[in-house]
């Protein structure tokens, strides 16, 4: 997911994203969501199928 993309969803769940990197961003989402905040922490592995942001963060490392 694009960052923009993660702005704009951040924004209609009340966050306001200001500078906030990508992956502190979408924790924050997570945390919003009170789903796991486990965004680029999957080493390869993911059993969360329903997230949004599940594909991308098999490519993350997830290095804050």
């Amino acid at each position: 997911m694009k960052m923009p993309d993660v702005r704009q969803k951040a924004r209609t769940l009340g966050i306001t994203p200001g500078k906030m990197k990508k992956v502190d961003l979408i924790r924050a989402i997570q945390a919003t969501e009170e789903n796991p905040q486990c965004y680029g922490n999957s080493n390869g592995r993911c059993d969360q199928m329903d997230c949004c942001f599940r594909t991308d963060c098999l490519k993350t490392n997830g290095s804050p």
